[in-house]
């Protein structure tokens, strides 16, 4: 079981990126697929959960309305498109995979590499 996140770089306040998680050794609709972030000096922080078959989604608040998080069945991959960046939103963001969603680490039994994600004022 892989996951290989992908997809940061540096942006100004109030640019787009879209992160991808690239999932091998399993079917991503079979799984949860979460996105989290850490800062520095901060916890990490889930961001966003697709659930396996329904599909359904979920944010933490200060994603809501400026992330989505989706899935690509066909290239086994989920992808997180953020928008409207703000500074705060500047960290290491990780993809991870268990059997359903969650907002804490340790209950995410996959995890993928950091992406850098950096965002200027």
């Amino acid at each position: 079981v892989q996951l290989q996140a992908s997809g940061g770089g540096l942006v100004q306040a109030g640019g787009s990126l879209r992160l991808s998680c690239a999932v091998s050794g399993f079917t991503v609709a079979d799984y949860a697929i979460g996105w989290f972030r850490q800062a520095p000096g901060k916890e990490r922080e889930g961001v966003s959960c697709i659930s396996p078959s329904t599909a359904g989604t979920n944010y933490v608040d200060s994603a809501k309305g400026r992330f989505t998080i989706s899935r690509d069945s066909a290239k086994n991959t989920v992808y997180l498109r953020m928008n409207n960046l703000k500074p705060e939103d500047t960290a290491l963001y990780y993809c991870a995979a268990d059997w359903g969603c969650s907002s804490v680490p340790v209950e995410y039994s996959y995890w993928g590499q950091g992406t850098l994600v950096t965002v200027s004022s």
